[in-house]
């Protein structure tokens, strides 16, 4: 066994002793692809470091956070100079003003805001606050989307409308979940039928811009369009969860990318996560006034949050979130992610594999299909074990990419196009491999 992976070895069967699986968030026991997990040591830049001294180029990001690459030296100081002062205070700070008015500032839909400490904590407050301002209970999500582990949100879809939604972990009761309503992503028809059928008890819709945690998947613009109008229409409130795709694929978000093309465009209640931290955890939701004062003390709407507001949290994200407001940092960045796809597809297509691919800005994705994928179920026709052949194939090589198949991926300002040239040449070789394993 190579040392790197012993090492690696080692800390895992440790782990396993203390630790349910091993890991402290499931993706990370390898369980989708198989092997031993990497044990981070240290990162920099664009790369990690694992406990044998393995490096790797990293398109993981700490799942989205690290849009400037990992030890940005303005970022690292700002962190310190924050921890020196105090490292919590339960109790108001002027920067946590600062980093709500700059989110404020660049998110125009939103008036006020709310800081959390992760996505799931926003999500989930987030629909609170639906259900409390417009008075209604049902909820649609779609298939295929993440918006965190709140209970009444782990729900796959039942046979139709007719049937209730059906939890998909342990532990959640069926009464939990029997106001949730899980839709096909991109599926306008359905989306129509459901407001024809529940519209008034519907509170709100929540949806990911670019679902990925099915790897790579846009929202249609009839789908999205669909989605704003059914909701005002009905009273609902339309939340867009941009945990992944905020300040990541556009300074403005995912939604500015739809407001371009549909006039007037705009949600409800925004979510916000990983980027807007920085790497610490940092969360958020907001929208208009009028919404964002139902919630306590303004409001009969209780959320609280005991480390909401960290000073050194704020202090790393309002660091990111100033650094990437720098001219051109978008298009740069949406640039490095674009030849990093087009070349994958080149590397797959001259080994005879079928290979789609996406980005925006800095987020990508990737499907051993001959065309992307438009729902779940599509996403579910990807194979699975040429998947984990490529996701090996390239780990060995050094390239770090999300250890399971519904998972997009992550380009930081960090990654140089040299990087980009060593993960193709990889994907070169191991794209080979896989036409001589199929041959």
């Amino acid at each position: 066994m190579p040392p790197a992976m012993n090492a690696n070895q080692t800390l895992f069967e440790r782990a396993q002793r203390s630790i349910p699986g091993g890991v402290n968030s499931p993706v990370r026991a390898f369980k989708a692809v198989g092997g031993t997990p990497a044990f981070i040591e240290r990162a920099q830049g664009a790369y990690l470091w694992d406990a044998g001294g393995q490096r790797y180029i990293d398109y993981i990001g700490s799942w989205g956070p690290m849009i400037l690459g990992h030890g940005h030296p303005e970022v690292l100081e700002a962190v310190a100079r924050a921890a020196r002062e105090g490292l919590s205070f339960g109790a108001p700070t002027e920067r946590e003003i600062e980093l709500a008015e700059q989110i404020l500032q660049l998110m125009p839909s939103m008036e006020m805001v709310r800081l959390v400490n992760s996505g799931t904590e926003a999500s989930m407050s987030a629909i609170r606050l639906a259900r409390g301002a417009t008075g209604r209970h049902k909820i649609i999500k779609f298939e295929g989307c993440y918006h965190g582990h709140a209970d009444a949100l782990l729900v796959k879809a039942g046979s139709g409308l007719a049937t209730f939604g059906h939890a998909t972990s342990a532990g959640v009761p069926p009464e939990v979940v029997r106001d949730t309503l899980v839709l096909e992503y991109n599926n306008v028809a359905q989306l129509e039928e459901a407001f024809a059928r529940f519209g008034t008890e519907i509170a709100c819709v929540i949806m990911e811009p670019i679902a990925g945690n099915m790897n790579f998947v846009r929202a249609s613009l009839p789908f999205m369009q669909a989605a704003r109008q059914l909701t005002r229409q009905a009273g609902a409130l339309l939340i867009i969860d941009e945990v992944m795709t905020g300040f990541r694929v556009a300074l403005g978000g995912a939604q500015s990318l739809y407001a371009a093309q549909l006039p007037g465009f705009a949600p409800d209640l925004t979510v916000l996560g990983k980027v807007i931290g920085g790497g610490m955890p940092l969360a958020a939701f907001g929208g208009p006034r009028a919404i964002m004062e139902q919630l306590a003390p303004l409001g009969p709407v209780y959320q609280a949050g005991t480390l909401s507001g960290n000073p050194v949290a704020t202090a790393c994200g309002l660091a990111t979130l100033r650094l990437i407001q720098q001219p051109g940092f978008h298009a740069a960045l949406g640039a490095r992610a674009r030849a990093l796809v087009d070349g994958l597809q080149q590397a797959a297509s001259a080994a005879g594999i079928a290979l789609s691919v996406d980005s925006e800005g800095g987020l990508f994705g990737f499907f051993l299909l001959p065309q992307l994928p438009q729902n779940y179920q599509q996403v579910m026709r990807s194979d699975g074990a040429r998947f984990n052949q490529l996701f090996h194939g390239l780990l060995a090589r050094g390239v770090y990419l999300a250890p399971a198949l519904y998972e997009a991926g992550f380009v930081s300002a960090a990654h140089s196009a040299q990087d980009i040239e060593d993960t193709l040449a990889a994907a070169r070789e191991v794209f080979q491999e896989m036409a001589r394993t199929a041959a």
